[in-house]
């Protein structure tokens, strides 16, 4: 069973709801060690100083800040702590918002938030009541020495789910990244968009988080086993990638048909597809109907 990793109350107004937070993920990553290639075994770190390559007792390290000039800024444990946000053990929910107003780049790491077993039904009170309002709740917590905004909202199975959210000042602007300015100067032709559509539509479907594995997590753990067990790996030379000049209405043609083809091997495939076609002949009458109500409007006017 899953531990709890802090456990407080869900407040707002003059409601208190007790409550525990669990991880609701766990990263399965194919970890490695570092290993001495000549002996077998593990390499281990020292921590040692840039002055003279002596190694630095644990208890003699203390936390520095580089300023520009290349000096530091050292900082004490105990100046650290007195700046330390007051740990309430109050998860303070202050707002009520549209899932659709929060962008998913504010999104950090996600918690799943248990009832207390001695009070059960001002959670289920919540829960209920925000998937009655259709509504995400933003609040404010303190974990591990730092406050931290959160966003609550009813998750599957009768939880309630948080979100660790950053700050305004932590998402960077896409003006901080070059190449942007390119963009400026292209123009897209409407037959390039028209199969750009037509290879999202054919892409069309749900989101199934049962579809989609990792695959080369799947492969690390099969060759560690071979190796665990004696066998010979030989490993292929990969070549390299020549380099492209893409023509992209081709890509995109040949996009579209690689996955019209893909649905036919589906067995829901045939009905997919008759939904696909009846989905492009609706975008064409609508653009049809758009361009005559355009022409139709020009005409009046010059009439006029």
């Amino acid at each position: 069973m899953a531990r709890p990793i802090w456990t407080g109350a869900v407040s707002f107004g003059l409601v208190t709801i007790p409550v525990k937070l669990y991880s609701a993920t766990q990263d399965k990553s194919v970890r490695f060690h570092q290993i001495d290639s000549r002996s077998g075994s593990r390499v281990r770190q020292k921590r040692v100083s840039e002055a003279d390559g002596s190694e630095v007792p644990y208890d003699q390290i203390v936390k520095g800040f580089e300023l520009p000039s290349g000096a530091y800024v050292t900082i004490s444990n105990d100046e650290l702590e007195a700046l330390d946000p007051k740990a309430s053990r109050a998860i303070d929910l202050v707002r009520f918002v549209d899932q659709s107003s929060i962008d998913p780049i504010f999104y950090e790491s996600a918690y799943l938030l248990g009832p207390d077993p001695g009070a059960p039904k001002p959670y289920l009170l919540l829960r209920q009541a925000m998937v009655e309002a259709d509504k995400v709740a933003i609040g404010t917590f303190v974990m591990r020495g730092k406050e931290r905004l959160c966003a609550l909202r009813p998750g599957p199975d009768g939880a309630l789910l948080l979100n660790t959210m950053r700050y305004a000042d932590e998402i960077r602007s896409a003006e901080e990244i070059d190449g942007f300015d390119a963009l400026d100067d292209v123009k897209v032709t409407e037959a390039e968009l028209g199969m750009a559509e037509q290879l999202i539509a054919s892409l069309d479907g749900a989101f199934e988080p049962e579809d989609f594995h990792d695959e080369y997590r799947e492969k690390m753990l099969e060759l560690i086993d071979r190796k665990s067990e004696g066998q010979e790996i030989i490993t292929p030379e990969v070549p390299d990638e020549p380099s492209k000049v893409i023509d992209l209405m081709a890509a995109l043609e040949a996009s579209v048909a690689e996955a019209k083809a893909a649905r036919k091997r589906h067995p829901t495939g045939d009905a997919d597809e008759d939904e696909d076609e009846a989905a492009s002949k609706k975008r064409s009458a609508k653009k049809s109907t758009a361009k005559k109500s355009a022409a139709k409007r020009t005409s009046t006017r010059k009439s006029a």
